[in-house]
């Protein structure tokens, strides 16, 4: 038994005996608490499917900064971060000034932007694969990503924090955050700001187009197992970051891509708040919905041998009155 168990513990910490491994654990902490704390504002705001087109819109900005600096962390975060506010508020801009309707804009400028993305990389000054910047390496962290993941965390983290009345305002009704005095399109901006930047800090990670699931799928879960705004922005980041680093152990131990691995656990804990939510699960509501109607069942079949007739003092009340 004691032979197990210190075999089962020299497993777990074995990979702490690498410095890439201890680089990728505190990245994974990292990313995935902030990620996920992050992600509540955006389910509440409803820009999942922006955050989605951001993260596309990254390529471009990546490429283009290959192609200047290299592969330097912060070349890479100023690129992307440009790229991705170039979208963004062209969307803006071309919803203001035509027909078109804000999400069609983004739509037709993310897929523009990933293209040319896809092009530019071919003219790079150095040998960029572009499985690299689509799926990400997160055992290939540095010290230059670390300090990303470091600001990224502590800059959104500071902000959400310290804005939280305004933006509460702005997410749940407009019109009365503009009365109270909130500056809401700043407000907003700011809230775009942080999703790009925390976009970015994932690249590493789980690349551009799995950086999405760091921050819809842990708010979103959280989403269904809670009421509580508080139980879901801490229970999003806590779930974000319990998944970044067990997907990183099951990919070390399986020998299988960290990224797909760190958002397929994510789906597994999503798939079971969907069917399993106490409130809003789908099979909770089936159980709880037969439980009601074999309770109506037998309150029903108890009421067929009782005599329903009106008392005859009534009916003859009735009678004199006529």
């Amino acid at each position: 038994m004691m032979n197990w168990f210190s075999h089962l513990l020299s497993s777990v910490v074995e990979p702490f005996d690498y410095a890439f491994m201890q680089r990728a654990l505190l990245s994974c902490t990292l990313i995935g608490f902030t990620n996920g704390f992050l992600g509540t504002f955006i389910i509440l705001r409803r820009q999942a499917l922006l955050a989605d087109a951001l993260s596309h819109s990254l390529l471009p900005g990546l490429a283009v900064a290959a192609m200047i600096v290299g592969l330097s962390p912060e070349g890479l975060l100023l690129g992307g971060l440009i790229a991705a506010l170039f979208v963004a508020l062209g969307a803006q801009l071309m919803a203001r000034n035509s027909r078109l309707k804000e999400e069609t804009a983004v739509a037709s400028l993310y897929i523009i932007a990933f293209a040319l993305g896809i092009v530019l990389i071919r003219f790079a000054k150095v040998k960029v694969d572009l499985t690299h910047f689509l799926f990400g390496n997160i055992l290939g962290v540095g010290n230059g990503d670390l300090w990303i993941a470091y600001g990224a965390a502590f800059l959104t983290l500071g902000t959400l924090v310290l804005f939280q009345r305004p933006l509460l305002l702005t997410l749940f009704d407009v019109a009365v955050a503009q009365a109270s005095g909130v500056k809401v399109r700043w407000v907003e901006t700011g809230l775009l700001a942080l999703t790009v930047l925390g976009l970015v800090a994932s690249l590493q990670a789980v690349g551009v187009l799995l950086s999405l699931g760091l921050l819809i799928i842990p708010a979103a879960t959280a989403y269904l197992l809670t009421d509580s705004f508080d139980r879901m922005l801490w229970g999003g980041a806590f779930l974000g970051m319990v998944c970044s680093v067990g997907g990183l152990f099951l990919s070390f131990f399986a020998n299988i891509p960290s990224g797909p691995c760190i958002v397929m656990l994510m789906a597994v804990f999503l798939g079971l708040a969907y069917l399993f939510s106490p409130r809003y699960g789908v099979l909770s509501r089936l159980i709880r919905g037969r439980h009601y109607h074999e309770e109506s069942l037998e309150r029903w079949e108890g009421h067929q041998g009782h005599d329903h007739q009106i008392p005859e003092k009534s009916q003859d009340t009735r009678t004199d009155k006529k």
